[in-house]
């Protein structure tokens, strides 16, 4: 167990950002203060916030575990983020920023109408619900293991702290305190790995030898199984896709760059943290291959019930008091990157508003934004509490659902960005073979879930240019 000084450590830093994010709500008098914090973003902070925005706990404890228990392949799907994102930049933050947009999904609004925005809105509201209540429940099982909180306490704190800034500083307060939080994980993650060269014997020397000899450094695997997650195929064909649906169309992350002081700003920010995730990553794999190297001469303090609980044991049993503390905190920093915020704005902008029966001023409108962003919050908690209750099979499975509904509405942007003679109507139709065959997919083969989302976006995209073509014909 952690001692007096981490617990110390650890609440320091949770009030410290509670207070830091809440400083900001004296900004917020409009929804677009709210939502988009006035486009005030600089190059600088969207890239840095976009960073902590896609690292999550998973990440900081998942990626060790991947390279201690294997090797370092994931890197092949993190090159494919790199090309991804310099799609994003060249095809949609250009069509973002002539449309003066507060959430993506408008965007398919003015190019195919209601129920084309409405299905990619609403999909995006689900997954993102359960994405980030999964996300929440990762964060308290870690605090749970190396405090003893248990983890539906541990679930409420760090849930109430990420309501209670989000809803006082707005998109403002997510964003500034995501750059914060970068350099507070990445600071965490340096130092665990300093640690880890300090308790090896030989040092760098000896985990250069031993990963070597267990083909811990391999990056390249050029199988073309569809069952093998990373591969350099579902990189270069996989990635791509994920990254442009996730930073692409993907509310939680375009909010970010809809932010920005310039669509400039937003281009160089979004590719630049490409680069910088590509090296984070390198970081988290060579920490795996540290902590194998590190076991090698020193038992596991007890047996794994998971690889993921590696890293955390590692932190609980062998880094002294305040460090230990600090680790946590950059744990809890890389799980705080709510999308509530994100939530709220497509609640409003892409539900609300064009339903509306009666129009509100921008105040009254505003205190609506926050107390959805609330009931967004209470949605996620419920999510974390009850995934404690569910077998670690359902939660794999659940993290692989969240890619499946992504293809389609990647498909329903490209389709909007770059194929004008598509109709509303052959869109939607896209979208739904996209979605159905993506659950026969994820339902009757072994697929890699890598794949899902070029799977799902392909089909979309070929689905709706058929049946222009075959409407064109009959024209």
């Amino acid at each position: 167990m952690l001692a007096p000084l981490d617990y110390a450590v650890i609440a320091a830093y949770l009030a410290a950002i509670t207070a830091f994010g809440s400083w900001f709500g004296r900004f917020q008098h409009t929804t677009r203060d709210y939502f988009l914090s006035g486009h005030s973003v600089p190059w600088w902070a969207v890239c840095c916030t976009v960073v902590a925005t896609e690292t999550s706990t998973l990440t900081f404890i998942g990626i060790p575990a991947t390279a201690y228990a294997g090797n370092m392949t994931f890197l092949q799907l993190a090159l494919g983020y790199l090309i991804g994102r310099l799609i994003v930049s060249a095809l949609f933050i250009p069509a973002y920023f002539r449309g003066d947009l507060v959430t993506s999904y408008e965007l398919l609004q003015r190019r195919f109408g209601r129920r084309v925005t409405t299905l990619s809105a609403g999909l995006f509201l689900v997954t993102r619900s359960l994405a980030d209540g999964i996300r929440l429940f990762a964060t308290s099982i870690v605090i749970s293991v190396v405090t003893g909180v248990a983890t539906a306490w541990a679930t409420l704190i760090v849930g109430a702290v990420m309501i209670l800034y989000t809803v006082r500083g707005g998109a403002a307060a997510v964003i500034w305190t995501d750059v914060v939080q970068m350099f507070v994980y990445v600071a965490g993650a340096s130092a665990v790995a300093v640690a880890l060269l300090g308790h090896i014997p030989g040092g760098w020397d000896e985990v250069v030898r031993a990963g070597s000899a267990a083909g811990k450094f391999t990056v390249i695997d050029l199988s073309t199984n569809p069952a093998s997650v990373y591969t350099l195929w579902t990189g270069l064909f996989g990635g791509v896709a994920l990254t442009l649906a996730t930073h692409g169309t993907d509310q939680f992350l375009v909010q970010r760059l809809l932010a920005a002081t310039s669509a400039r700003a937003a281009a160089a920010g979004l590719v630049l943290s490409g680069a910088i995730v590509f090296v984070q990553f390198i970081l988290f794999l060579l920490i795996g291959v540290m902590l194998y190297t590190f076991h090698l001469h020193v038992p596991l303090a007890e047996p794994l019930a998971r690889t993921d609980q590696v890293l955390p044991q590692f932190v609980v049993n062998y880094l002294p008091s305040g460090l230990a503390g600090f680790i946590v905190a950059a744990i809890v920093a890389a799980a705080l990157s709510p999308s509530l915020n994100a939530m709220a704005a497509t609640t409003i902008n892409d539900f609300y508003k064009p339903r509306a029966t009666r129009v509100l001023d921008e105040a009254a409108l505003l205190r609506l934004s926050r107390r959805i962003t609330i009931a967004w919050g209470v949605v996620q908690i419920g999510v974390a509490l009850g995934a404690e209750f569910m077998e670690r099979s359902v939660l794999d499975a659940g993290l692989s659902v969240l890619s499946l509904a992504s293809g389609a509405v990647l498909g329903a942007f490209i389709l909007a960005t770059s194929l004008p003679r598509v109709s509303e109507r052959d869109a939607w139709a896209g979208m739904i073979v996209g979605l159905a065959v993506m659950l026969a997919v994820w339902g009757l083969t072994s697929v890699a879930f890598t794949w899902y989302v070029f799977i799902g976006a392909s089909t979309t995209v070929a689905t709706a240019w058929t049946l222009s073509r075959i409407a064109l014909a009959r024209a």
